[in-house]
């Protein structure tokens, strides 16, 4: 298709999307208007379209590598090194805006891990590594992000160097270098004008650090992760939106003032002031609040805007999360959240670091778009790597979010974050009856309803419901009440007596039971019925290959609780990736992935499945064994037979 055609024809789905929303903001305050079926139907139409206009401006990721393995070729031959470019998912696809965005930051980032990174072969020869050094590149999708990896098996970051040559550029002071950590240390590299070469080059650097590659990224809502271990390589972590043209938005309110907050940059909301508990707190004049143990600091929307009136009594607070900074937005009132089109900022704004463009409410209104990471340029001076006291790094268990909510019972419930996509609440006029069993209308569709606890009844007064959503459907969880979001290790401290938990564990000083999302799933009748809990021996480590980010987080705490330890991929070749710098005991696979015969190469591979009636002979070719995904104890049983006859 022409280039211009598809402009235009963007261009026309993003106005539809403007329209929609506001059709569907009348239908919101007019729920009995005959119109409403047809609006609904519009709504599916609109959404089918934009996403299949967005499809056609998906290119695959490859199309920005095209020049990389011969940059590592030439590389090769200036810096007489022995140099492998190794790239996994090249088919990834993402929107050609943001292909055209990420060329550049690519290519520089090839090119210090060519020359910085990669040791001479004789060197590589001493340190009892190949000659041959290897640069990683993989591409893969998580959610509404691509994560991009670029990595070599180089000589890593050495702290002592970058240390030395922070001081003597004046980046830190004597005392500041003897506390600072490892990882604050290599974190520098990304500060404005910091370079570790001694003299500016073509290759790479040419007298600039990192921070240019950062600011690209950054420039179109991406951020940047580094891990490097000294002696064995460095792994750069980019995440980028897929889209910069629709997008879903937070709409918040200040001071009788709109603005929309990106959803990506949002980890959760929180209330403050009046009956919410939390008061904000002051160090040295500047607010924070002290959330899960740490002080968040925290940036007041009415101060920054510099708009007119009386502070709220009760108020909300956004804590935004960019790269490894967190901070919190105090706002107003937390209004909906809609897809939005975004708009270019006008000329005249365009030199205001807190707006990055423009967008059209369902009613006609103009708001500005927030930009998160020019809002925290007002932060000063901030150390944006999570401290090293957190509980995390004295404990050495990964730290998960986990939803706490309350049903019936006296024993608080608790479910990992990552599998949460919406909490609505629901009137008891709104819960209707399909078939027998409870449903809730969401989003054009009708949603089954399961509770908590079984001493629950649905459907009296208000209710909160936790909705779960994958790809093609949607459970809600109706719970008494929200208790709050809180980060802990997913271990189990005791172990399941009933089949809707995977297993207890205290959290903030009190009981807690990490719900089973597959037992409500198969409530819902999404799946087949439930079979006992059987007995499993200690686990090792388990490989998730699964394209849908629900399903890989729906078996994770699972395999998490059972003492496994846990890696997931989307594709088999992002797991190929994964599989050449580390090793697992058993690979979980969807059977509609393909390349699996080289999964199978590395470690037994079992294949998952949603329900055994549909499952084809086809399908369970080239598995080791087959397994339902929504039957934890046929599962576990599995995993147990396969890990023991490894081990056997």
């Amino acid at each position: 298709m022409h280039v211009d055609a598809l402009e235009q024809l963007m261009n026309v789905a993003s106005e539809l999307v403007l329209i929609r929303n506001q059709l569907l903001q009348t239908l919101r305050a007019q729920p009995e208007s005959p119109f409403a079926g047809p609006l609904n139907r519009l709504n599916h139409v609109t959404s089918e379209l934009q996403e299949s206009v967005m499809t056609t401006r998906m290119q695959p990721i490859g199309a920005a590598w095209a020049k990389l393995p011969r940059l590592a070729r030439d590389l090769a031959i200036e810096l007489d090194k022995r140099i492998e470019l190794v790239m996994h998912g090249a088919e990834t696809e993402l929107d050609r805006q943001v292909l055209e965005q990420i060329k550049d930051p690519l290519t520089h980032m090839i090119r210090n891990s060519a020359d910085h990174g990669l040791e001479p072969p004789g060197e590589r020869a001493k340190a009892g590594k190949p000659e041959t050094g290897r640069i990683f590149l993989s591409a893969r999708h998580e959610g509404s992000h691509i994560v991009i990896e670029v990595g070599d098996d180089g000589r890593g970051l050495m702290t002592a160097k970058l240390r030395a040559k922070a001081l003597a550029q004046g980046l830190i002071t004597p005392a500041e270098a003897e506390a600072l950590s490892e990882n604050k240390i290599q974190q520098l590299i990304f500060h404005p004008g910091f370079s570790t070469a001694a003299q500016v080059s073509g290759i790479s650097g040419r007298g600039v650090g990192m921070d240019v590659v950062r600011t690209n990224i950054e420039k179109i809502g991406g951020a940047v992760e580094l891990s490097s271990i000294e002696g064995k390589g460095t792994r750069f972590t980019i995440r980028i939106p897929l889209t910069l043209t629709i997008v879903s938005a937070l709409i918040v309110g200040c001071a009788g003032e709109k603005f929309a907050v990106p959803q990506s940059s949002v980890v959760e909301l929180v209330g403050v002031g009046g009956g919410a508990g939390r008061q904000i707190e002051y160090v040295n004049g500047a607010p924070v609040l002290r959330l899960r143990d740490r002080l968040l600091p925290l940036i007041a929307l009415q101060s920054l805007m510099r708009l007119e009136g009386e502070e709220e009594a009760e108020r909300c607070v956004l804590v935004i999360r960019i790269g490894s900074l967190s901070y919190g937005i105090i706002v107003d009132r937390v209004f909906d959240t809609e897809e939005i089109v975004v708009k270019p900022t006008a000329s005249v704004l365009r030199a205001i670091p807190y707006y990055s463009g423009a967008t059209i409410l369902g009613d006609g209104a103009v708001i500005m778009i927030l930009d998160p990471k020019g809002v925290a340029q007002t932060l000063g001076a901030i150390d944006t790597n999570i401290e090293e006291t957190h509980e995390e790094a004295r404990s050495g268990e990964t730290l998960v979010q986990l939803l706490i909510m309350r049903g019936a019972g006296a024993t608080l419930k608790a479910a990992p974050l990552q599998l949460v996509s919406r909490i609505e609440e629901a009137a008891a006029e709104a819960v209707e009856y399909a078939d027998g069993k409870p449903v809730l209308q969401y989003r054009g569709r009708l949603m089954p309803l399961a509770a908590l606890d079984e001493g629950m009844r649905i459907g009296q007064g208000k209710q909160p419901v936790v909705v779960f959503e994958d790809e093609t459907r949607a459970i809600g969880l109706v719970v008494e009440e929200i208790i709050d979001v809180i980060e802990a290790p997913l271990r189990q401290d005791f172990k399941p007596s009933t089949p809707e938990a995977l297993g207890s564990l205290v959290v903030a000083d009190k009981v807690t039971d990490i719900i089973d999302l597959a037992h409500y799933w198969r409530q819902a009748a999404y799946a087949a019925a439930p079979a006992r809990t059987a007995q499993r021996p200690p686990a090792k480590r388990a490989l998730i290959v699964d394209p849908s980010p629900f399903k890989r987080n729906l078996i994770a705490p699972l395999l998490a609780m059972a003492g496994y330890e846990v890696a997931t991929a989307e594709t088999a070749e992002a797991a190929s990736a994964l599989l050449e710098r580390e090793s697992f005991s058993v690979i979980l696979s969807d059977t509609a992935i393909t390349g699996r015969e080289t999964l199978a190469a590395a470690a037994p591979v079992i294949g998952l499945y949603d329900d055994p009636l549909n499952v084809r002979q086809a399908d369970a070719e080239g598995f080791a064994q087959m397994a339902c995904r929504f039957d934890r104890a046929a599962l576990l049983t599995t995993l147990d037979s396969i890990t023991a006859r490894a081990a056997a």
